[in-house]
This record gives C-alpha cells, sequence and structure tokens, in this order.
C-alpha cells in the first residue's frame, strides 16, 4: 500500500511539471483557425517569395535525403558524387545542399564519398522511422553514427510515450539521446501526421525543446501523412515562444512531401512570418527532401 502511494504521489508530481512547462506556453487557436491564419499568411505573402534568390536561399538548406530499403553504398555513392560533389562551384551563386541524409549504415559511406565544402553528414538513428525498441539500442546506435561521422542525427519521438502521457520516460530518453550526440546536432521528428492536432503538436514540440533539440522537424515520409503548412505553423509558434523565454533558438526542419519548388517556398513563407528573417539560414531552417533539389536547379536554370 505504501508503494503503491508513493507511486501515485511521485506520478501526480511529474504530470503536474510537465502540465506547469505546458501552460508557460501560450495556447494555439483551434485547428480549422489555424489553417484560415495560414491560408491568410500565404495569400499575402508567397508571390513575393517566390523569387530565384529566395530558391537559391531554400537551396543551401535542404538535407537531400535517401532512406530507402533498397540503399546500397553504390547509390548512396552515387547520389553523393552526382548530386552534391559535381554541384561544388557550379554556381556560385547558388550555395550547396546543407546535408546529405541517410541510414546509420551509410554514414560512413557519405564520409569517404563527399569532397564538397561545407556540406554536414546526417543520418537518421533511434530505432527510425517508429522509434519502438530499446532506449539503449536507440543510444547506442546514435553514438555508433557519431562515431562514423554523423554530423547530424534525426530521431523520432516515441509517440506511445507521449500518447500514455509518460512525459517522464520520453524526455528522457531524448536527454540521454542528445547526450550519446556529443557535438552532433539532434533532430527531433514530431511525426506530425500521426500526432494530427495543433495541441498535440504544440505539446511534443515543447517536450522536445526542453530535452535539448537542436532542431524540432514535421515528419519520418514513412507510413503517415508529411508535414502540412498548419503544423509547421504551430511548431514555429513554440519555437518562436521559447526562444523568447530561454534566449534560445532552435532551428526547424520541414519532411515528408516538400517535392516542389512551390512547396519549399511555403514553408519558407510561413517561417519567415512566424519566426522572422533570423531563421532564414541552413543553421536553423531545413527541408529533407529526395527530389526538391533537382526541381529548384531546374526552375532556376529556366
Amino acid at each position: 500500500m505504501e508503494n503503491y502511494e508513493y507511486v501515485e504521489e511521485h506520478s501526480h508530481s511529474e504530470i503536474n511539471k510537465y502540465r506547469e512547462t505546458f501552460n508557460r506556453f501560450s495556447s494555439l487557436p483551434p485547428d480549422t483557425e489555424i489553417s484560415s491564419i495560414v491560408g491568410s499568411i500565404l495569400d499575402a505573402h508567397f508571390k513575393e517569395n517566390f523569387t530565384a534568390e529566395v530558391l537559391k536561399r531554400i537551396h543551401g538548406c535542404v538535407d537531400l535525403t535517401t532512406l530507402t530499403s533498397l540503399d546500397t553504398k553504390e547509390s548512396v555513392w552515387d547520389m553523393v558524387d552526382k548530386v552534391v560533389n559535381s554541384y561544388e562551384g557550379k554556381r556560385p551563386d547558388v550555395p550547396n545542399i546543407a546535408a546529405v541524409c541517410v541510414y546509420p549504415l551509410f554514414v560512413e559511406t557519405v564520409k569517404q564519398a563527399l569532397t564538397a565544402q561545407d556540406v554536414k553528414i546526417a543520418s537518421v538513428a533511434g530505432g527510425f522511422p517508429s522509434s519502438q525498441t530499446f532506449a539503449e539500442i536507440k543510444i547506442a546506435e546514435t553514438a555508433m553514427a557519431v562515431m562514423n561521422g554523423a554530423e547530424e542525427i534525426d530521431v523520432v519521438m516515441n509517440l506511445g510515450y507521449f500518447m500514455e502521457e509518460d512525459y517522464e520516460t520520453l524526455t528522457d530518453e531524448l536527454s540521454e539521446i542528445k547526450d550519446s550526440c556529443r557535438d552532433a546536432k539532434l533532430k527531433v521528428i514530431l511525426e506530425t501526421g500521426a500526432l494530427a492536432t495543433a495541441e498535440n503538436i504544440r505539446k511534443a514540440t515543447i517536450l522536445s525543446l526542453y530535452s535539448g533539440a537542436d532542431f524540432v522537424k514535421t515528419s519520418t515520409g514513412k507510413g503517415y501523412p508529411g508535414a502540412t503548412p498548419e503544423a509547421v505553423y504551430s511548431m514555429c509558434r513554440v519555437v518562436k515562444e521559447y526562444a523568447n523565454i530561454n534566449g534560445r533558438k532552435v532551428g526547424i526542419k520541414i519532411s515528408g512531401g516538400v517535392k516542389t519548388a512551390e512547396d519549399a517556398v511555403r514553408y519558407y513563407t510561413i517561417v519567415k512570418e512566424v519566426l522572422g528573417k533570423e531563421w532564414l539560414n541552413k543553421d536553423l531552417f531545413r527541408i529533407g527532401a529526395s527530389n526538391l533539389v533537382r526541381d529548384i536547379e531546374k526552375r532556376l536554370g529556366e
């Protein structure tokens, strides 16, 4: 009985701690209202941002990604060589991509293949894409990816813990993964398509930020709907408020279904209007995509 009372009291204490943290942030408008707000932002500012200069900037913020079951050392090497290395110096007015993102198994391949300057090596880790494995495996996989050369790590928040409101286990796990990153940046993927509501996205963003995330990211692109303007708006609102409260700017990464220049400019516009121009660089803004680079280069060529 005493043990039960202790556990119950301890559980209430934890719940209150996280409730207080959530309450430090403003509530978001209802989901339908967010759609209207986002629509107004895009109606007012999309056209002014659809320019060659903006496309050049976005090109330098792309995480070129390949995450398929058919990836091989040869296919990854070929992508790095043909898309990244060959672009170096080709257009001095257009920065090369920000990073190459692969499975942990191919980090070493990217490190060996990459000759372009100032392009980071990113790796998914932590039981990607479901995050449903043992914390020890997530931590070890992250550490091994970093040891092999990863400079950025993308992990999925455990949504099972989130849905159970087991925030203590969730944040402890993310914090330990962050520690195992050492000097590498940590991007926490919320899987916004599964979270579905603005309130869930708000809470998940807050938990990620207080667990040490350097970036919050929308989606895996696996199994659930990818990024939406509404989800990105919700995340940006929290990131902005967090920066005001704590004085730390955290980046935002959009991924899952971003294929065209138009898609990219829509998200660029939302980030610009909610977070401000100071976020519009590769240190604080990324788009994860496999085909976007080709489309942007085609548009710039035209």
